[in-house]
């Protein structure tokens, strides 16, 4: 982890910048005292009124169906019934009371808010025979799957509220990284039983999950829900599936312990999500928080996401199937959220093949997370990612990159200057797999503490394009690189290196300005190369550059850098 210094005035510096920030154009209010209204901010697109369930009041509790809490006796069949009876009467609430209550899936139907007492605590069932193979969805692609222990498919005017708890029990399910656990951690789990790895590197939970996952070669040439059935503990469900849903409404409960993802609306409108806590250990793979896949129209507000990989997700399918399935994610306004632990506190992609667009995030605080904002796609995957607004964005003790734009994700090995960060990569002709990124706005971005302040690696045929950054303050050991980045326009920049270095490179690259920079603690300030770099203008604040010391410039452009005092 980064130490971060107890500098009294870089501290100041940045909340204040945090407290006194200019919010032009935005209906702003303390979240602390006062729900954030979505309809009150004044968003840069048109957004439709977000339509919100609503329920009859008829209640139903599922003690009166047979279920009984504190014992290991299963109320799936009580859950259930309970919710089939609500929905098939006209709707309303079903009641989970005060206490522990073990079960297997549950099975949400149209106009029913499965409502949890606080007190509540739902722990799905570590018996495997419980969860059936189905036709399922995983990482944006059709699959065979377990079902999910929160089902529900082609809905309406549903809810998951309250105060209580839901317990995935994913370690289950789920293999395990040596690296991601102390040698006691290790050898306990070890000793528990399952299966290794070849290499010894991997812990599986049963010879089944081992074979789907480092053995496939093994497995039925054609799948099939009866020939996968040893193999299902690989076939490890998302926590919450909702998939074809309208009018959806989260709001109060704590998700945890997933299988796989958390929760994961699917091909959904209407969503609202408020005062959710969803939790994961830090060593859960694919522990994703949330994600919004091929949904449209809706809100996330006062969440607190602590999880194993990415938190707050925005995707829409993986490749030629997301592409054919052409459902963007659109129209959501994400607001005062808190992410702890995660792999990117906020995150577009990888799977963004059905493109992404008109996305507002305001207010979000990230403490300890691997990557602040996260951009990721690879070439095949196509789709376009463009108007993205982000606002007000804090970060503390991120141990790498605050902001990062990655177009070869899971895609070759990159060989990159150790320095300069510049990378060389062959053109490829532009096609429907060609991914792209573009019209996207940071304003206010305050970050104490980082690995890099910002990198972006785009595509030689597609650059990372239009991309305005507007009053930051980052603290970190490395500055700002950029490789095949285009009309990329930088203003009132305060960069603070904690390890001597350049502090802002660009390589490949084309219209890109730099207005207001302020910098301490690098011993260079500019490093501009790549052959195919045009129209860099520098405003360095009054900073006097003496060339070849404070500014290096690949010679052969020189002629494309304008610096002016």
């Amino acid at each position: 982890m980064i130490k971060i210094k107890t500098t009294i005035i870089i501290a100041a510096a940045v909340f204040t910048a945090i407290s006194c920030s200019n919010n032009k154009g935005i209906t702003a209010k303390n979240a602390s005292s006062e729900k954030r209204n979505v309809s009150k901010i004044e968003l840069p697109f048109k957004m439709p009124e977000i339509q919100i369930p609503k329920f009859k009041t008829d209640t139903l509790n599922i003690v009166d169906f047979g279920a009984v809490p504190n014992t290991e006796e299963l109320c799936t069949t009580a859950i259930n019934n309970a919710i089939s009876k609500c929905s098939e009467s006209g709707g309303g609430v079903v009641v989970i009371p005060q206490g522990l209550w073990t079960t297997g899936p549950i099975k949400l139907k149209s106009n029913v808010n499965l409502h949890t007492q606080n007190g509540a605590f739902i722990s799905f069932t570590s018996d495997l025979k419980q969860y059936k193979l189905i036709e399922s969805y995983f990482e944006g692609s059709k699959v065979i799957r377990c079902e999910s222990p929160i089902m529900g498919v082609d809905l309406e005017n549903i809810a998951i509220t309250g105060q209580g708890i839901f317990d995935g029990n994913g370690a289950v399910w789920r293999p395990v990284k040596m690296g991601k656990m102390t040698s006691n951690q290790w050898n306990e789990l070890v000793n528990s039983g399952g299966v290794l790895s070849k290499d010894g590197k991997i812990w599986y939970p049963s010879q089944g999950a081992y074979i789907g996952n480092e053995e496939r070669n093994k497995l039925p040439s054609k799948p099939t829900i009866e020939n996968m059935e040893p193999y299902k503990q690989a076939l490890r469900p998302v926590m919450v599936s909702l998939v074809n849903c309208k009018k959806l409404l989260l709001d109060g409960v704590t998700f945890q312990n997933s299988p796989a993802w958390n929760v994961n609306p699917l091909m959904c409108e209407h969503l609202t999500l408020r005062n959710l806590t969803i939790r994961n250990p830090w060593y859960s793979q694919n522990g994703d928080g949330l994600d919004l896949e091929s949904c449209r129209i809706g809100s996330v507000t006062n969440c607190r996401f602590d999880v194993g990989d990415d938190a707050i997700c925005i995707k829409s399918g993986k490749d030629k199937e997301g592409r054919d399935r052409g459902k963007p994610t659109e129209l959501f306004v994400i607001t005062d959220c808190v992410v702890y632990h995660a792999h990117g506190g906020f995150t577009i992609g990888s799977e963004m093949s059905g493109d992404v667009r008109n996305i507002f995030v305001k207010n979000l605080t990230f403490n300890g997370t691997d990557c602040g904002l996260r951009f990721k796609s690879v070439r095949g995957r196509g789709g376009v990612v463009e108007n993205i607004w982000m606002e007000d964005i804090r970060m503390n003790n991120i141990p790498t990159d605050a902001i990062n734009f990655n177009l070869y994700y899971f895609g070759k090995s990159l060989s990159e200057d150790k320095d300069t960060g510049e990378v060389t990569v062959a053109k490829e002709p532009i096609s429907e797999e060609t991914p792209a990124f573009k019209n996207m706005y940071f304003k206010n971005i305050y970050v104490n503490g980082a690995s890099q302040a910002l990198k972006i690696m785009g595509i030689p045929e597609m650059p990372v394009t239009n991309i305005e950054f507007e009053n930051m303050i980052i603290r970190s050991d490395v500055g700002i690189q950029m490789n095949y980045a285009s009309k990329i326009a930088f203003k009132n920049l305060d960069l603070r290196l904690d390890k001597p270095g350049i502090a802002v490179s660009f390589s490949n690259s084309q219209n890109v300005s730099l207005d207001g920079l302020k910098s301490t603690g690098e011993n260079q300030m500019f490093w501009v190369g790549g052959l195919e770099t045009k129209d860099i203008s520098l405003k360095t604040n009054g900073k006097k550059m003496v060339m070849n010391k404070d500014l290096k410039v690949l010679e052969s452009i020189k002629g494309e850098v304008k610096v002016v005092d």
